[in-house]
């Protein structure tokens, strides 16, 4: 008994080695996830059953006021999307006016969270969403709040998702109020992200927002990811000592949403947006006028077909001496026709000699 346990803690080490350095059992991983995902069906089948039970047997009175809180809610949110409408439309005319192109709304699809790595040291979670439905490698992902991470592994249903949080992340981040720029990583703490080499005299506070700044052409610039809870400065070191709180419900949320990008780099952003604008010109008629001097070289070819008459010319020359006659027309008429047989005919007769 002792000897196969001691061969089974070997084997087992060395998968875990093998894992850990090797890519040889990504395949053998990526086939056994099928399978563990008719487990986490099976295992989240209960907890479903009972919400689905409960929602069916919920009170009157509680559907009433939810009712009449998502009215209030619906009202809020259709006067904040009139608004939005509005900046929505002078951002795409201001980068009409730039030549650049209008990345407004990014295409998104829901994900739902089945699975969570047991690791105390690494945060990582399991979506529903693989590489059967378009998911790519470094995929933001966020929820209703903010950013949440990116997608580090690829299975053909499933994918796994690194969190802001974890120790080995990092994500460029700028303060929403004055643009400074810095970088937030992890701290393995899933409420705490810190900023790393911040000068002690920039300006950040606390309250401040961090956004993405889309430096690193990974995440989307401009979505929420952590507020600053804590500065502390020391006169003694160069760098300042920021901490800071995810906005994203990291460890609350359920239902988290993947950010397709746009991944064409500026120049071919800029070139399609040309193309569309002068697509649109043409279309309502305010196209360029081509000047009008362009046309003057198709005037330049019509002396070709003067040169044509120019080699007739020689028939012309036997008429002059009737123009020295009364009728100079009627003679050059009928001396015309009589000299093309006059010439044709020896040729004939030349061709039936030889």
């Amino acid at each position: 008994m002792g000897v196969r346990l001691l061969v089974l803690t070997v084997l087992s080490v060395a998968l875990m080695v093998v894992d850990a350095r090797f890519s040889l059992l990504k395949p053998v991983r990526s086939q056994m996830s099928l399978v563990l995902m008719q487990t986490y069906w099976i295992t989240d089948l209960p907890q479903r059953l009972y919400q689905g039970v409960a929602s069916q047997f919920g009170s009157r009175t509680e559907l009433v006021a939810e009712n009449e809180k998502l009215k209030t809610e619906n009202l809020l949110l259709q006067g904040r999307m009139q608004k939005l409408a509005a900046l929505t439309e002078q951002n795409v005319r201001l980068r009409e006016l730039l030549n650049s192109s209008a990345l407004v709304n990014e295409k998104v699809e829901v994900a739902e969270l089945i699975g969570m790595d047991p690791n105390p040291f690494t945060h990582r979670i399991i979506i529903n969403k693989g590489e059967r439905d378009g998911v790519v490698l470094g995929q933001p992902v966020l929820d209703a709040r903010g950013l949440m991470g990116q997608v580090v592994e690829l299975m053909p249903y499933t994918s796994r998702v690194l969190l802001l949080t974890d120790t080995t992340h990092s994500i460029p981040v700028q303060v929403n109020r004055n643009g400074l720029r810095a970088i937030a990583s992890g701290t393995g703490n899933p409420e705490r992200l810190e900023l790393r080499h911040v000068a002690d005299t920039a300006d950040i506070k606390e309250g401040d927002l961090l956004v993405s700044s889309g430096l690193g052409q990974r995440f989307p610039a401009g979505y929420p990811v952590a507020t600053v809870k804590e500065v502390i400065h020391d006169s003694g070191q160069p760098f300042a000592i920021v901490r800071a709180v995810p906005t994203a419900a990291l460890n609350r949320s359920r239902y988290l949403l993947l950010v397709f990008s746009d991944n064409r780099t500026p120049e071919e952003r800029a070139n399609d947006a040309a193309q569309a604008q002068e697509a649109e010109d043409k279309q309502n008629g305010t196209a360029p006028v081509i000047p009008a001097t362009v046309p003057k070289p198709a005037f330049v070819g019509p002396p070709a077909p003067a040169a044509v008459p120019a080699t007739a010319a020689p028939v012309a020359t036997p008429a002059k001496p009737a123009a020295h006659s009364a009728r100079p027309a009627k003679p050059s008429a009928t001396t015309a026709p009589a000299a093309r047989p006059a010439t044709t005919a020896p040729a004939t007769t030349r061709q039936r000699e030889e």
